[in-house]
């Protein structure tokens, strides 16, 4: 019998994604979203698509529905998006995983939670690993996500011990790629969009901060393989890219490939912006025998052709 895939907030840039991949190898896909940060048209493509069913809902209200297993990837990801209105962050964190949760627990579905390198806050050792408990901020104006996560990573492994859950708990690391949003105001969006444009590039701060960015194939290659391992294996797990750039690097590399004659102007670093972000993946490595195969230039080069075509 066909296998039934609910992927809330489907319709994101991850979420599309992994829909492609899920209906690529068979699966029947429901999609729940509130399309607050998705868009449609990242599924433009698959609507005619019999596998592919696609609903509007916000998680923080139950959803009925029979399925097999679980993508719980809702929650807006971007500093822009989620800081317009963090009391929804937040509810969409937690309250939609306690509805999700329950859902799993309702159809006994394996259920995998998008987790994030945010719950490591501003971290004070580098790479940062699965046991590194964090450097968080509770009351900052990036709490209502950071906290927001780490409490819903508390629902995922409690509903695991108290009603045995079957659940996966990634940690995602700064990803980029084709449907992101260009006004999300991450570091990749935002360069090459101004790069494109001819605007100068913000680099807020000196520029000496450094991030790890992964490109969205290999990361949707690591969910699905933690997804599917048997090793009982629930997470939490990093996954994301280990090569650590400079964020003013990146800026250069992003001006020389577009061709741009943008200039880089510095502004001041928004409060608890962390200095440095990089995974320790060796868990990953070992239980999945997963890494990154794509490297910086080649992902940008895939992702600068999507923002062309996208801004033309």
């Amino acid at each position: 019998m066909e296998k039934i895939s609910l992927v809330t907030g489907g319709s994101g840039f991850l979420g599309s994604h992994l829909v492609d991949r899920l209906i690529e190898s068979g699966k029947h896909v429901i999609v729940a979203d509130n399309f607050f940060t998705g868009s449609k048209s990242n599924l433009s493509h698959l609507i005619q698509n019999k596998q592919l069913e696609i609903m509007r809902h916000d998680i923080n209200f139950p959803l009925y529905v029979e399925v097999d297993e679980i993508w719980n990837l809702a929650c807006p990801a971007s500093p822009i998006h989620y800081q317009f209105d963090p009391v929804q962050t937040i509810k969409t964190s937690v309250v939609g995983a306690i509805n999700m949760l329950g859902l799993a627990k309702r159809t006994n579905a394996k259920i995998f939670q998008a987790s994030t390198s945010e719950v490591y806050g501003d971290p004070t050792i580098s790479p940062q690993s699965e046991d590194y408990l964090g450097n968080v901020n509770p009351i900052g104006i990036r709490s209502c996500y950071d906290e927001g996560k780490r409490a819903a990573e508390t629902l995922f492994f409690d509903y695991n011990r108290q009603h045995g859950v079957n659940i996966r708990v990634a940690r995602i690391f700064n990803t980029y790629g084709p449907r992101m949003h260009p006004d999300d105001g991450r570091v990749i969006s935002n360069f090459i969009v101004q790069s494109l444009k001819g605007m100068p590039i913000t680099i807020y701060g000196d520029g000496s901060q450094t991030r790890s960015f992964c490109y969205v194939d290999d990361l949707i290659d690591g969910m699905l393989l933690f997804m599917e391992n048997d090793k009982k294996e629930k997470g939490p797990m990093n996954i994301g890219n280990p090569v650590e750039i400079s964020i003013k690097e990146v800026a250069e590399m992003i001006i020389r490939m577009t061709g741009s004659a943008s200039k880089i102007v510095y502004k001041p670093l928004p409060s608890d912006d962390p200095m440095q972000r990089c995974p320790d993946i060796s868990k990953a490595k070992n239980i999945l025998n997963w890494k990154p195969k794509i490297n910086l230039e080649e992902g940008l080069e895939k992702t600068i052709t999507y923002f062309r075509a996208k801004l033309a």
